[in-house]
C-alpha cells in the first residue's frame, strides 16, 4: 500500500503549483523538477517538431495546452504571450512518488497505475487542444506507458496535437535528463541534470504501433539521436 505521506503529497494542490492552470496575465509557480545534486548544463537546438506544433496553431488564440515537463516560467511566458492557457503537470515528479525512480517493476501494478494516472493525469475528456509531453514516455514500462497514452487520447480534442521525443539509441540505458524551455516556435533550450534510466527503447515501427489509436504519427532524426515525434488526435 502506498504510504499516508504519499497520499497526503497529492492533497491541495493549487492553481499556481504544478498542475494547476495559467492563463494570461496569471502568477506562476516557480518551482521545476531538478535532482538538486547535479549541475544544470545548458544547450540550445533547433527543433524541427516543435516549429510543427506551433505550425498547426497558427493564427488561433485561447486554445488549452498542457506542458507534461513541469511549471518552467520560460514555458508559461511563451504560451500566454500566444494568448493560450496552460496547464503544467510534474509528470516525472509524480511519476517517481508513486513508482520509485529506480525499480520499474512496480509500474505493471494495476492498482498503482489508476492511482498514478488519477493524480498525473485527471483531467476531463476532450479537455486540452495540444499537449508538450517532452521526453517523458520513455521512462514508462509497457503497461503504464499503454495506459497513460489512452488517458492522454482521452483529454484531447479530435484533431489536436501531441509533442513527444525519444531517444533514438538502443545501446544506452541511461540517456540526459532535461527539463525543456521554449525559446522561440523553433527553439529549445535544455538544462540537463544528470542522466535518467530508459524503461525501453524506440525506434519508428514500435512508436507507430504505440500511437495506433491516433490519427498520424511525424518523426524528425536530429544530429542528437533524439527522436522527435508529432502526433495528431
Amino acid at each position: 500500500m502506498l504510504s499516508e505521506r504519499l497520499r497526503n503529497l497529492f492533497r491541495g494542490q493549487s492553481v499556481n503549483e504544478p498542475g494547476g492552470i495559467l492563463s494570461p496575465g496569471s502568477p506562476s509557480s516557480s518551482r521545476t523538477r531538478l535532482h538538486q545534486s547535479q549541475a544544470e548544463v545548458i544547450s540550445t537546438r533547433t527543433s524541427r517538431a516543435l516549429e510543427q506544433f506551433f505550425e498547426y496553431i497558427r493564427g488561433q488564440a485561447g486554445l488549452s495546452l498542457l506542458d507534461l515537463g513541469g511549471a518552467t516560467q520560460q514555458n508559461i511566458d511563451f504560451i500566454t504571450n500566444l494568448g493560450h492557457r496552460i496547464t503544467t503537470q510534474s509528470f516525472l515528479q509524480t511519476l517517481d512518488e508513486t513508482f520509485g525512480s529506480e525499480d520499474i517493476s512496480e509500474q505493471a501494478n494495476p492498482g498503482r497505475i489508476e492511482y498514478f494516472l488519477e493524480h498525473a493525469l485527471n483531467f476531463p475528456e476532450y479537455n486540452f487542444d495540444g499537449v508538450l509531453v517532452w521526453d517523458v514516455l520513455q521512462y514508462l514500462s509497457a503497461p503504464l506507458l499503454n495506459a497513460t497514452l489512452n488517458r492522454l487520447y482521452r483529454t484531447l480534442r479530435p484533431g489536436s496535437y501531441l509533442l513527444a521525443f525519444f531517444h533514438a539509441s538502443d545501446k544506452i540505458a541511461d540517456v540526459p535528463a532535461c527539463n525543456f524551455r521554449i525559446q522561440d516556435p523553433s527553439t529549445l533550450v535544455l538544462a540537463q541534470h544528470g542522466t535518467r534510466r530508459q524503461a525501453q527503447s524506440f525506434n519508428n515501427r514500435n512508436l507507430e504501433k504505440l500511437f495506433v489509436n491516433f490519427e498520424s504519427v511525424k518523426f524528425f532524426l536530429t544530429r542528437e539521436s533524439l527522436r522527435e515525434v508529432i502526433v495528431r488526435r
